[in-house]
């Protein structure tokens, strides 16, 4: 069976798309919201807190129970308000050896009607790997699952999560 490459799903946060494109922007905040990211560190180290822009690589530290690794990933699109994307291009341990075709994640953000933002959170496996191996290597690191069908379930964590942090956030402020 042909493995699925390409998994989303969306939240409507009750938000601008700017005020949440301002937080996913911000890679370094990421691990306040997903299951398994605990955060990044910039590169270069000249991004302040705030969104970065294209080009801007960045460190992802990622848990899964006991498993941990680092990422290396640049940011592809910065459309304030609009779009935030970035492809993993390495991953190891402590520091992410390993280069190769990994994964894309991008953030759509777009006015929903009746008010606030419409978040789109996509995965595209970037794997060129034979099916057969990607599916055994993904059932081995995921406790069974296809990484399509784990992401599924990461996204819409992420996307909870996000949605109750702002809305949460935005409560408090008013």
């Amino acid at each position: 069976m042909p493995r699925i490459l390409t998994v989303s799903d969306s939240v409507v946060i009750d938000a601008s798309p700017s005020a949440v494109y301002a937080q996913v922007g911000d890679p370094t905040r990421m691990g306040r919201w997903s299951p398994e990211n605990r955060g990044a560190v910039v590169r270069d180290g000249s991004a302040g807190p705030g969104p970065v822009g294209v080009g801007t690589v960045f460190d992802g530290r990622n848990r899964r129970g006991r498993l941990s690794w680092t990422t290396r990933c640049t940011v592809t699109a910065a459309d304030p308000g609009e779009r935030f994307a970035f492809r993993v291009r390495a991953i190891g341990g402590r520091r992410p050896v390993l280069p190769g075709r990994i994964a894309t994640w991008e953030y759509r953000f777009e006015p929903a009607d009746g008010g606030g933002t419409l978040v789109t959170e996509t995965w595209t496996d970037d794997r060129r790997w034979p099916d057969a191996l990607a599916n055994a290597f993904d059932r081995a690191a995921t406790r069974g699952h296809t990484f399509a069908d784990f992401q599924r379930r990461n996204i819409r964590t992420t996307l909870d999560n996000l949605k109750r942090a702002l809305e949460t956030a935005q409560d408090a402020g008013a």
